[in-house]
């Protein structure tokens, strides 16, 4: 019984691997998880442990822990003459004096001696509100970020009696051709790949696999490279990993970032070395490269679990499936169907006939139609709820997955949602979380920031963060461009996304970038016709792209003080056709009168016939009677030859123009 693993004593003996390990520790045998290899020994030890009676097999394997005495405050006496008081990281000079007890003049005083000059409602940072308590003999402490929905919506620990087992939530993950959404159409015996534009799924879904009477949820995050924030936030959702590696091409960047972002989230990883029906297929290579980042697959001495698939032919898909249920097993997930539904938006978009559409993920309690319910700034009842097969649905539990109609708004993917008492407490704390959102944003500072101006203000020293409000098409979207921006931060500038939504860039959206000092990123939308006369009133920026990169360019080149000329056109004169010339070898002459402005010989022309601009291009000559000049002021007359073309006729009108570089604002 040589190289047995604890999983398979277990299914051996019709008991879980946890018990085994249990077992283990009671006659002080160390194994770390499911996948260690036991000796001949060990074996025996379990062999003989459970064929004894009944009444030995349920002694208690596991000692009960005693609570830890709680230590005596020691330090009580050591902190007796001074006071502690907690403050936020930013204060009015007024608040910081009502915590002190002391006069706001007083603080005024004492800041104009430290350099700084702030009326009592002027807000100061943390560090300075420190220095002014010390000379008062009092600590400051920052007091900590609250949640509001989280403080809100607090609850007690369920009782253990109260829990029962939920399927595990998978994430599958990988690079973006290793084949991904394939395995799992595979696994779901359905096809995605043929509904997504290039076979590249462009939006989380969530789907619910069946395996004997065990089931599993899977989310199906993007797999290009643009998608990684969307691609964490599926970890942070989830229980399992499945790291998805070609067999015949390795491990590549985005598969580093996958397994970085899984590491993270502190979800288990399991290896799935897919594309084994290719004729250039190599697993050992793949499990020699997985080393370098930490993951020993299990028949190289580690304990990383590794499945050779294909999606194409189904090969080791019902040996993946096994080892995510024995590792979901050892996790022993358990959730209190019982309680008020809590969970996360997995993605939502605005569909044009339904409203705010929300993807969620039940992750406690029961999720109900007509149940209200808040996910950060938006909020409503549960109009209809669908499953991963369209088919309405009364209610969902802990780990089902379900799409949602009757927000009041598209909430953001990644945030938390909650049940509310009833319709007027969602709407209320809904905006709470607004208000405070809008508190937050009115403490920054005021002073414009475009695009344009961007490097002269970064090394001026008056940019330290620049705040971007993203618009796009989907939620998705949103994502991507806030991860792919937020990457851009440097020492001189930090990269700060403020506000993310979907649709059309609103009057709101530009009030809000003029009351943070923030720029607007559009993609693949464009700004309402208000927002556009509120953003040249307010003089806000608003950069419009359909390419992700083009934004991550342009923003790029202008903290670099690379951004290219902007050149505008500027319009200098009008001469009047008043007779024709035909010159053998030459062409057409047109004798012309300069009518306002003047004409210059490198000028850029338009002629017009009846209001028709019938040519554009550039002078072939300018003349004064004979002589070739640079340039011919108003009320005089000239000889005009345009550049290849002769079609010069009495009464046309010739303007000239030049393009000049305009100053960036």
């Amino acid at each position: 019984m040589s190289k047995v693993r604890v999983y398979e004593i277990a299914k051996e003996l019709n008991v879980t691997s946890k018990e085994i390990i249990n077992t283990l520790e009671e006659y002080d045998i160390k194994v770390n998880s499911h996948m260690s290899t036991l000796k001949d020994e060990e074996c025996t030890i379990l062999m003989e442990y459970y064929k004894k009676d009944d009444e030995k097999q349920e002694e208690t394997i596991v000692e009960e822990v005693q609570e830890p005495i709680a230590e005596e405050n020691t330090n009580e006496s050591e902190v007796d003459d001074i006071k502690m008081i907690k403050i936020p990281q930013n204060v009015s000079v007024k608040e910081l004096a009502e915590k002190l007890e002391v006069q706001s003049s007083e603080l005024v005083k004492e800041l104009m001696l430290k350099g700084i000059m702030a009326n009592v409602n002027e807000n100061i940072d943390f560090d300075t509100a420190v220095s002014l308590a010390e000379k008062y003999d009092i600590l400051l402490e920052q007091q900590e970020e609250v949640d509001i929905l989280e403080d809100f919506f607090k609850v007690e620990p369920s009782d253990e009696k109260d829990l029962r087992s939920r399927p595990p939530v998978v994430v599958v993950m990988g690079h973006v051709d290793h084949g991904k959404t394939s395995l799992l159409d595979a696994i779901r015996k359905t096809r995605v790949t043929e509904k997504e534009a290039g076979g590249i799924t462009q939006h989380i879904g969530a789907y619910v696999a069946q395996v004997n009477d065990q089931k599993i949820t899977f989310l199906d995050t993007p797999g290009h490279e643009a998608f990684t924030a969307m691609r964490m936030r599926g970890a942070q959702a989830t229980d399992i990993a499945i790291l998805v590696v070609a067999a015949d091409d390795g491990v590549m960047p985005q598969t580093v970032e996958a397994i970085n972002h899984a590491k993270a989230a502190g979800v288990e990883i399991i290896v799935a070395i897919n594309k084994m029906d290719k004729p250039g297929a190599n697993p050992d290579r793949v499990k020699q490269e997985l080393v370098e980042y930490e993951l020993i697959c299990e028949d190289w001495g580690g304990e990383t679990i590794s499945v050779p698939v294909s999606a194409i032919n189904g090969e080791g898909i019902d040996q993946l499936l096994e080892m995510i249920v024995l590792v979901s097993e050892m996790s022993e997930l358990k959730a209190d169907p019982k309680r008020d539904a809590r969970g996360i938006i997995i993605e939502a978009q605005l569909d044009k006939g339904r409203g705010p559409v929300a993807t969620v993920l039940v992750q406690s309690g029961t999720l109900r139609v007509g149940d209200p319910i808040v996910a950060g700034t938006s909020y409503g009842k549960v109009r209809a709820m669908m499953d991963d097969k369209g088919r309405r649905v009364k209610e969902a539990g802990p780990s089902k997955p379900v799409e949602i109609l009757g927000l009041n708004e598209v909430p953001l993917a990644g945030d938390p949602f909650y049940k509310a008492k009833n319709d007027r407490e969602a709407r209320h704390v809904a905006e709470k979380v607004i208000e405070k959102g809008k508190v937050d944003l009115i403490k920054r500072s005021s002073t414009k920031v475009t695009l344009d101006d961007l490097f002269s203000q970064i090394q001026s020293g008056n940019v330290k963060d620049l705040n971007i409000v993203v618009k796009a098409d989907v939620q998705g979207s949103v994502e991507a461009v806030k991860q792919s921006l937020q990457k851009l931060s440097n020492e001189e500038v930090v990269i700060k996304i403020i506000h993310g939504g979907v649709g059309a860039v609103t009057e709101s959206d530009v009030l809000l970038a003029s009351a943070s000092n923030a720029i607007i990123i559009g993609f693949n939308v464009r700004p309402e016709s208000s927002a556009k006369s509120v953003a040249e009133r307010e003089n806000i920026d608003i950069r419009l792209y359909r390419i992700i990169y083009n934004a991550i360019e342009d923003i790029e080149a202008a903290m670099k003080g690379m951004l290219d000329p902007i050149f505008e056109e500027k319009v200098i004169g009008h001469a009047q056709i008043r007779d024709t010339f035909k010159v053998s070898g030459l062409g057409t002459i047109g004798g012309a009168y300069v009518i306002d402005g003047k004409f210059v010989r490198n000028a850029g022309v338009r002629l017009v016939r009846d209001g028709i601009v019938i040519y554009e291009g550039e002078l072939a000559s300018l003349k004064r009677f004979k002589d070739d000049v640079k340039e011919v002021n108003t009320g005089y007359e000239c000889g005009i030859m345009l550049e290849k073309f002769n079609d010069i006729k009495e009464d046309d009108v010739v303007e000239a123009y030049v393009m000049e570089e305009i100053e960036r604002k």
